[in-house]
């Protein structure tokens, strides 16, 4: 769904385990890593986009992870123009996204990247919780900076 504006919505996962590390995942056949996310199919609820994008692009199910968080509202980021495909109609201009934060229930061998016929991810690791800011393309950094910034107070309360 693109909106009048140009951005298709979408939805960004954010997944920690208890060490509060957070799931990283490399594009498929590139040196490109990032959070999962997905597009929001039209009259798909927030919620069951994520889970389906979270099955697709990792194989975990609902059941495996619990829901700790959400951005409070759009965060939006810009394609560069190279990646635009201006025959398309209508014309995508970039990403508005809302952020789910989820905790891994259960064992992290459940993380299956090749569930679908044509995987997004080839590899993943766990990082440390502001990595992916320096890690993710530069045009993604902000938005990615903003969602953090959102999740922090929940993941370290103690700080």
């Amino acid at each position: 769904m693109i909106d009048a504006r140009g951005y298709r919505a979408n939805v960004g996962i954010v997944l920690c385990n208890d060490a509060r590390k957070l799931f990283w995942c490399k594009r498929a056949g590139m040196n490109a890593w990032q959070f999962p996310q997905g597009g929001i199919r039209p009259n798909e609820s927030m919620e069951s986009a994520m889970f389906r994008e979270l099955e697709e692009e990792t194989g975990l199910q609902p059941g495996h992870v619990e829901i700790m968080a959400k951005t409070s509202g759009w965060l939006r980021y810009r394609i560069p123009k190279r990646y635009i495909r201006y025959k398309s109609n209508p014309v995508c201009i970039g990403q508005k996204q809302r952020w789910f934060l989820l905790r891994l229930l259960t064992d992290e061998s459940k993380v299956k990247l090749d569930c679908c016929h044509r995987p997004e991810f080839d590899h993943w690791r766990w990082i440390d919780f502001w990595d992916p800011v320096e890690e993710v393309v530069a045009f993604k950094r902000n938005v990615y900076r903003q969602a953090l910034d959102q999740f922090a107070p929940i993941l370290f309360p103690e700080t």
